[in-house]
């Protein structure tokens, strides 16, 4: 089984294995799973959907 290293939706970096990091489906569209890494969600860093173009924090 091998694992896929998914992006930070906010800053496009990858997020680490073990990192306090959050995935989500898109609040408007619910047809992306949105990742953020933890510095993006300590600092509050705005993300946007890349299908339905939802922003948020």
């Amino acid at each position: 089984m091998s694992y896929k290293q998914e992006e930070c939706t906010a800053c496009g970096n990858l997020v680490a294995p073990g990192e306090n990091a959050v995935h989500f489906p898109c609040p408007k569209c619910g047809d992306v799973l949105l990742w953020r890494c933890e510095r993006c969600r300590r600092f509050a860093r705005s993300y946007t959907c890349p299908k339905c173009g939802f922003e948020g924090p």
